[in-house]
Formats: structure tokens, sequence, C-alpha cells
């Protein structure tokens, strides 16, 4: 072992080596030093166990060029971009929305120069950094203003915190909803500092229910908008409409959580109904919150609009500050909500309402397409077919509902499992990793939730 120990190479030698001093440059000495330090330190420990040398300390050429690889690799960002063929539009695991290319050059801006975020260029003093939005938010939806936090449950949180701090918050139990990565409602409430006050059953509340549980410390009066799941069969419900007349009787505020948060009549396009902000604005609710960056197609964010009076005292809120969005992501937010002025271009403008309303002749020679492309280079131990599928919008909306597709499937001759995960560890492996979905023992490749077809293509090269 003291052979092998002595058969590692010295750092001083290898920083002269025209090699070493390339890397030097590249990438700085101190980095250079660190890694080497590590890598030596490992070789070692693999010598100290296995009586041999590591396959990266054969020669000087092989450490140095591991190093580099190593080097390299610390450089490439962990968050890489893949191809989502789930089938999922809005996958809240693949980044949900994909921006507009006017709110990708908004936010690009706004990370290269200086930006009036909360410069007033007509006065000449500071200004509000949601004024911008606020204004249009408001041309959009009818209400009287609006503010921005960083996603929907700090928009609930805030909302909860401002107005109902150590009072009571009375919610249908039917709505007390679980969201991704188990953030629920009521914890929501608890870290607010109210108190949760349900009231009816599972599958039926009535106005009656709202009535009987109202007292003098009660602050809020609350709607959850169950995006996520569905009661179905013997339910009853009490509508935004019905309960803002309770609350103006009462003198209580109605704030519902939209989640999802339509702009548009999503039937218009031949997709399911999802209730619309203005409707809600309409109906008189005080404050309303949904999500930036699911069916609105933007980044994320948590949008509250509602009477100016209210929204101005969320503004002053200590918890705001905490919770606020920096100028990229309210520079986007702000290109994607004016792409809503042009209704009638959102189909080609937004990239998620496009995925979602592409025809299927579209998606079937976009299939064809990709399937002769595997075929080139699996068809030796796959069967490849063109597939009808049903896809879904995702990230909570409309859980049942499926819109239909196209997809490839891949069946292993071998009838094998292991035939099956082996391919899809190799598309995970790519540059560009490609992200499917296993049923029927098949991989389902499907194409209603690509974004971009060629780049697919080129990276179906690399196999």
């Amino acid at each position: 072992m003291s052979a092998l120990y002595r058969q590692l190479p010295a750092i001083d030698r290898l920083l002269k080596t025209e090699l070493g001093s390339d890397l030097v440059v590249t990438f700085g000495h101190s980095a250079v030093v660190q890694l080497m330090r590590e890598q030596l330190q490992l070789a070692r420990d693999f010598i100290k166990q296995q009586q041999q040398l590591p396959h990266f300390c054969q020669t000087d050429t092989d450490f140095m060029q591991y190093i580099e690889q190593q080097l390299q690799q610390q450089r490439q960002v962990k968050i890489q971009p893949v191809h989502n063929l789930t089938g999922t539009v809005l996958h809240t695991n693949l980044g949900r929305a994909i921006w507009a290319e006017t709110a990708q050059q908004a936010a690009l801006h706004a990370m290269q120069q200086n930006v009036a975020l909360e410069f007033d260029l007509a006065q000449g003093k500071r200004g509000h950094r949601d004024q911008a939005i606020s204004e249009l938010i408001a041309r959009l939806t009818g209400a009287e203003a609006a503010c921005v936090v960083n996603n929907n449950a700090a928009a609930v949180l805030l909302m909860l915190a401002t107005f109902a701090q150590g009072k009571e918050v009375i919610i249908s139990r039917g709505e007390l909803i679980e969201i991704g990565g188990a953030f629920r409602i009521p914890d929501i409430m608890a870290q607010a500092g109210c108190k949760l006050v349900e009231v009816g059953t599972t599958n039926r509340t009535h106005l009656r229910d709202y009535a009987q549980a109202i007292n003098e410390n009660t602050a809020l009066l609350l709607k959850v908008h169950s995006s996520n799941y569905q009661i179905m069969g013997f339910t009853a419900s009490v509508s935004e409409e019905e309960l803002v007349a309770l609350g103006r009787e009462k003198n209580i505020p109605v704030i519902t959580d939209l989640g999802s948060g339509a702009l548009i009549d999503f039937r218009h396009y031949g997709l399911p109904y999802e209730p619309q902000v203005q409707a809600k604005v309409t109906a008189g609710v005080d404050l309303i919150s949904f999500s930036g960056d699911k069916l609105l197609g933007g980044p994320q964010a948590g949008i509250i609009v509602g009477r100016q009076a209210l929204i101005d005292q969320l503004q002053h809120h200590p918890l705001k500050r905490v919770l606020r969005c920096d100028k990229v992501i309210l520079s986007g937010l702000e290109a994607t909500l004016r792409l809503y002025l042009e209704p009638e271009n959102l189909t080609h403008t937004l990239p998620t309402l496009h995925a979602l309303t592409q025809a299927l002749t579209t998606l079937q020679q976009q299939a064809e397409q990709l399937q002769q492309a595997l075929q080139h280079k699996l068809a030796a131990d796959f069967i490849i077919r063109v597939e009808t599928s049903d896809a879904q919008i995702g990230s909570g909306s409309q859980p049942t509902a499926k819109i239909p597709s196209c997809a490839v499937t891949l069946q292993a001759k071998s009838g094998k499992a292991e035939d099956l995960y082996r391919l899809v560890a190799q598309f995970k492996a790519l540059s560009q990793p490609i992200i499917g979905r296993i049923e029927a023992d098949k991989i389902w490749l499907d194409l209603r939730s690509v974004a971009n077809l060629a780049a697919l293509l080129t990276t179906v090269n690399e196999l």
C-alpha cells in the first residue's frame, strides 16, 4: 500500500504542466487546488479499502482529465432543462408554466439594467413596486387594486395575518384542502395566528352553517376553491354571492383562495370550465387570491385582488416585505398580464394556452416525427407506436378532466420490466432529459406537454 500511495501525483508538479496551467487560467488557482486535494484524499481512502489505485489515478493524464471533468461539472446548474412528455402541461415538479417570449424578454431586461421598480417617473419620487401591475389587473378583472407576493400560499397567509390574527376564520369543512408539499389550509391559518372554525360537513355545507358560527370574534369568511380534488354525489356548497350577502349583513369581509386563477373562459377553447377571477370580483368578494404560474401562464407569484382599502392594509403589513417579489418576477408577470389585453392572440402568445389547445392532427404529426426518430435508435429492442392518450392541465387544475392527446409508446420486446426501466434511465441521462410516464407496461411520451419539438428530436439523436 505504501507503494500505491507513492504513485499518487503531487499537486505542485501537476500545476506546472500545460494542462494544469490551462485549468488555473480557466477556473482559478483556488478551485483547481481545492478539487485536487479532495480527489487525492478520496484516492487515499480508495487505496486503503481496495489496495489498488482508483481509475482516475492510473496516470497523471488520467488524473488531470478527471479534474477538468469535475471542474466542468461544478459549473453546471443542477436545475437543468428537461423535455416534458408526461402529458401534464402544468407539471409542478417540472416548473409549471413556461414563460411567454415577451415575459422572458422583460425579465432579461430587468436582470441586465436598472429599472423603475419603486420609482415614479412622472412624479420623480419613490413609488410602489406593485403599482403598474395593480393598475393592469384592475383593468383586466374589474377589481379596485392588487397586491403581489411570491406564491398563492403566501397570499393566503398575508390575508389571514393582516385581518384575522388572534381572531376566528370560518371555512367549510369540505374546503380544508391540502396543496402540494403537504401544506394545509389549517397549518397556514395556525401560522397566521388565527383560529380555524369549521362548518358543515365534508360533502354538504349550507349558508346557515356560516351564520350560526359567526360571533363577535369572527374576522373573515373564507372560501377555498377545490382545484386539486372534486367532491361529487350528494353535495351542497355556498356560493360566493350568498356568502357576500351574509358578510355584508354582518360586516365581515369575504375572501376567496381561487388557486389556479383563470382570467379567461376556458370553455371557449373546448377546455374544462375553471372559475374566473372576474366572476368573483363581480360577485362582490372582498379579496381574491390566485397563482401566477398555473392557468395564468406566468412566473410563480401570488396575486391578491379586491377592494382598495383592504389592499392598502395588505401593502402596509410587515409580512408584505417578507413575501414580496423581485424586479425579475414582477417584470415577467406584468408582461404576461399584458398579453391578456389581446385575448384573440393568446393561443399563439401564451405557451400554456398554446399547449392546451393544439389540434389533435398537429399532435399526431409530431408524434409520427418522434416515432420515426426513435425507430432509428431503438427499433431492435422496443415496439414503438403512436397511440391516443389522455393529457391533463396539471398543478391541481381540473384533476379529473382529461384532454385528448397523442403519444409515442415504447414496449420492450423482451417483455421484461427491467428493459423498460433501463430505457427510462437512458432518457434521464441525456443532455436534456426526456421525462415521460409508465402505464400498462409501456413508456408513454405524450406530445401535448412538449415545449419544443425540434429540440426534442435533436436530443433523441443522442441515444
